[in-house]
């Protein structure tokens, strides 16, 4: 991975880089946007000078159009003007429901500048997710995983993953796994022109080869899961992503497949949890 680094954005070098990338009207912390005040940080880790990291060469979003949990259609021509965040979850995981009360605290901070936007891989009842997002006030658009998504959006062998979009239409950065949600908002200031005091690392490419502790895998290496019911494939991800591996890595037994695929402990101990769950133990 090649970094550039010493973009400090501040002054006349903050303008001209911020109008390069589409993001409008800039405004420092506490100044102006074309909206009135930027809005106060929600996070302490935003107030603070920091480094986000964005791709050297983002590739724009294909054509999209995706419906909502209460119907209502969203295409890509919608996100245009504005930062969003697609993320990549289900109730099941862990992670996905410990970040779930960050995301709507940035939304509802930031509903003129953010547009987040929750792509649920659960494969049972629709209803589920329903009843989540109720529980929990979910105060932003919920899609269900599609295979066009999936296409859009390729990579997300972990929940939770979260793709990064500038107000152009274009992935700047992708976040696998449970993220500190100062760099989130410290992303969308910049992106949405709110801060620009902000060190920026220009990346050649995304390294997100092992799997972070902080997520759960849906995709496991060398184990078949396509011919699981759905809820068979929940229980055994979520066994796979509690249970060890014994090679002595230290890992669950999806963080092992993920990290050493070659790993000759894992995937037999990942195949006996897919058997037990169907009933058929090797």
């Amino acid at each position: 991975m090649m970094t550039t680094r010493g973009l400090s954005l501040s002054g006349a070098v903050a303008l001209s880089v911020g109008v390069a990338i589409g993001c409008g009207t800039p405004g420092g912390p506490g100044g102006q946007t074309a909206t009135g005040p930027a809005p106060v940080p929600v996070f302490a880790a935003a107030v603070r000078p920091g480094t986000i990291q964005l791709v050297a060469d983002p590739s724009p979003l294909p054509a999209l159009s995706m419906q909502d949990l209460d119907g209502r259609t969203i295409t890509t021509d919608d996100l245009y003007g504005k930062v969003t965040l697609v993320n990549f979850w289900a109730t099941w995981c862990g992670p996905c429901r410990a970040e779930i009360p960050d995301l709507i605290k940035l939304q509802a901070r930031y509903p003129d500048h953010l547009q987040i936007i929750g792509v649920s891989a659960d494969e049972g009842p629709v209803q589920v997710v329903e009843d989540f997002a109720t529980a929990y006030g979910i105060n932003y658009p919920i899609v269900m995983s599609t295979p066009e998504l999936n296409r859009a959006f390729p990579g997300v062998m972990a929940l939770p993953t979260s793709f990064i979009i500038d107000p152009e239409g274009r992935v700047v950065q992708t976040h696998i796994g449970l993220i500190n949600p100062g760099v989130l908002e410290q992303e969308t200031r910049f992106l949405a022109a709110l801060d620009l005091d902000i060190t920026v690392d220009i990346v050649d490419e995304n390294q997100h080869g092992l799997l972070v502790n902080a997520a759960q895998a849906t995709e496991i290496p060398g184990l078949d899961l396509t011919t699981l019911t759905p809820e068979q494939r929940t229980t055994a991800l979520q066994r796979l992503n509690q249970e060890g591996c014994t090679c002595g890595c230290k890992l669950t037994l999806a963080q092992c497949r993920i990290n050493d695929s070659s790993c000759g402990f894992s995937l037999p101990l990942a195949e006996q949890v897919v058997a037990e769950i169907v009933g058929d133990p090797a």
